[in-house]
């Protein structure tokens, strides 16, 4: 489905008829790697080690001419948006490093949501592979989900509050800040993160 005006065409991750792992994961890479660094600071070994986990059915992908312009899960809060295997992990990180992903990171990634609100979506892992940046990519795969999925509001969880540029583009969408999660000090200082801020959207 493609919206009138708008440059992408925007589909389910399972209806796509490439290698949508591949492209997904280097878009991946591209945006998450500065907070994966400790398991590896090159994006190529982060987006084939993190290849394997997106649970398609849950993602949405921007086409541009064959390729993944950008991406971005919504789930009902219940079911997830990714599995990690620590076999892949182990695989492309390391044995050790391998290993801690697959602790930290499936707590991280894949820790249940408690109370969360009923008729609600979940707003997750939004990226923009870095040649489609600064063309709306976010912005218009956020609207399609807001305008084609049943929920009445829509929330974005854990967004640094340094993240300027995100915090942007979902003020602008419409979306508010409905809770903060403050970070210890000594975290604070050695990450560059003060808050991790919550965010919601209604459905007029």
């Amino acid at each position: 489905m493609k919206s009138g005006g708008n440059k992408f065409l925007i589909v389910k991750a399972d209806e796509v008829d490439l290698d949508v792992r591949t492209q997904m994961s280097e878009t991946f890479a591209d945006g998450f790697t500065q907070w994966l660094i400790f398991f590896s600071k090159d994006k190529n070994v982060i987006a084939k080690a993190f290849a394997h986990m997106f649970i398609l059915d849950q993602f949405y992908v921007a086409m541009a001419n064959g390729e993944i312009a950008g991406v971005t899960a919504c789930t009902d809060g219940k079911n997830r948006s990714v599995r990690l295997n620590k076999k892949e992990l182990r695989k492309h990180l390391g044995f050790f490093k391998g290993s801690m992903a697959g602790i930290f990171l499936k707590k991280e990634f894949e820790a249940p949501y408690e109370n969360f609100p009923p008729n609600t979506g979940s707003v997750e892992f939004v990226g923009t592979a870095s040649k489609f940046r600064g063309q709306g990519v976010a912005s218009q795969i956020i609207q399609h989900i807001i305008e084609n999925t049943p929920y009445n509001d829509y929330v974005i969880e854990e967004v640094a509050d340094t993240n300027t540029p995100a915090m942007r583009l979902y003020k602008k969408l419409g979306f508010e800040e409905y809770k903060r999660k403050p970070i210890a000090k000594k975290i604070a200082k050695k990450i560059g993160i003060n808050n991790f801020l919550s965010l919601k959207y209604v459905k007029r």
